[in-house]
């Protein structure tokens, strides 16, 4: 298939339904407006079913139970309608059902504002509801990745029975560029039969209960224990990472997700220009963070400068993973600021220069 120029929102609306998913579920909230609005016309156009939710919480139920049986579900929101959702979101995670969550993340907290923010780390890879759960958190620089991770988070979600969330900012949300979607795509998990689905057995087979309430501890603490046996398995297998620059001698690495690592790639490029030696790893999945790798990346730097639109949220699984070996610094935005490359550089030469404070451990 050619290229199409097209938003964020509508390429990853278009994703979801090229992955066979039928059915969502949501309710509007900027800047991901788009992603309802694209299904609410395609979904009809392949058999599949668009329903607008009297809010976000009513969406969380409402994927539910169309996860409960079988079907490929999908949702998007932004920053406090994923707040909203958490409560169904454990629900999910504690049922072992498949489902797409997509953040397009907005500034805050409280309502904040419209314009892009990377906030929302905290509640997508630690947990923004209640109990021992976990989340496949998946992080794309580009349209085309979006659509392509999109994608692969619901062969991922099948696979593991897991909710799996593609978390973005408003700028994957709301920009437009060239995207191409793959025919006959190879899923990326071996994908079987859907056995445990609540799809009405009529006496050919044992009922199929979905349900994440169990009264006997002995048997909840069961349960708990095989989700994270699950959620170790996501940690060995699911890491995905890029890395630029790393083959080279440098003398910085900076570790940045999302869209904010084009910027730090430019800068990356311009401090080049003046001599200055710098990489970069880039998580792509979240959770599980790439810690080996950006261990192994930093022990060729002098220090590690971390980049994000928050107040340095990341910084604590980047301080994990360097156990104090190097000293880690941060430059960031927040509000809807974005971090620009002649700041980012500038903030790198400060490093180097050793007029920036090093991040302290809490």
């Amino acid at each position: 298939m050619a290229k199409k120029l097209m938003k964020g929102s509508e390429a990853i609306g278009e994703a979801a339904v090229r992955a066979n998913c039928k059915l969502f579920f949501g309710y509007p909230i900027t800047p991901q407006n788009e992603i309802p609005e694209y299904m609410s016309h395609r979904l009809p156009q392949v058999g599949g079913t668009f329903v607008q939710a009297e809010s976000e919480v009513a969406a969380s139920n409402m994927i539910y139970g169309a996860a409960g049986t079988g079907e490929r579900v999908f949702t998007s929101s932004s920053s406090p309608g994923i707040s909203l959702m958490a409560e169904g979101i454990s629900y999910l995670a504690g049922s072992e059902l498949p489902v797409v969550l997509v953040n397009i993340m907005r500034a805050g907290p409280g309502l904040g504002g419209i314009l892009p923010s990377q906030a929302d780390y905290f509640q997508a890879t630690k947990g923004g509801g209640h109990g021992d759960y976990r989340l496949l958190v998946l992080a794309p620089w580009s349209v085309q990745e979006a659509a392509d991770l999109v994608q692969d988070a619901f062969d991922l979600a099948d696979f593991y029975r897991n909710p799996v969330m593609i978390l973005g900012d408003g700028l994957i949300g709301q920009m437009m560029e060239p995207v191409e979607f793959k025919e006959n795509r190879v899923p990326c998990k071996p994908l079987k039969p859907k056995d445990w689905a609540a799809t009405g057995c009529k006496g050919g087979r044992p009922t199929n209960i979905i349900n994440s309430l169990f009264l006997d501890p002995q048997v909840l603490e069961y349960h708990n224990q095989k989700l994270k046996a699950k959620y170790d398995t996501m940690s060995r297998d699911e890491v995905r990472f890029t890395e630029y620059g790393t083959g080279d001698e440098y003398d910085l690495l900076i570790v940045a997700y999302g869209t904010v690592a084009r910027v730090c790639s430019t800068a990356i490029e311009d401090l080049r220009e003046d001599g200055i030696k710098a990489a970069m790893v880039r998580p792509i999945s979240l959770f599980p963070f790439p810690y080996e790798a950006v261990r192994r990346a930093a022990k060729k730097a002098k220090a590690v400068l971390v980049v994000e639109l928050s107040c340095g949220q990341m910084i604590e699984d980047v301080q994990l993973a360097l156990e104090g070996s190097r000293p880690v610094h941060f430059y960031g935005r927040q509000g809807g600021m974005l971090a620009s490359p002649e700041e980012v550089a500038q903030k790198a030469k400060e490093v180097l220069a050793g007029t920036s404070q090093e991040v302290r451990h809490a």
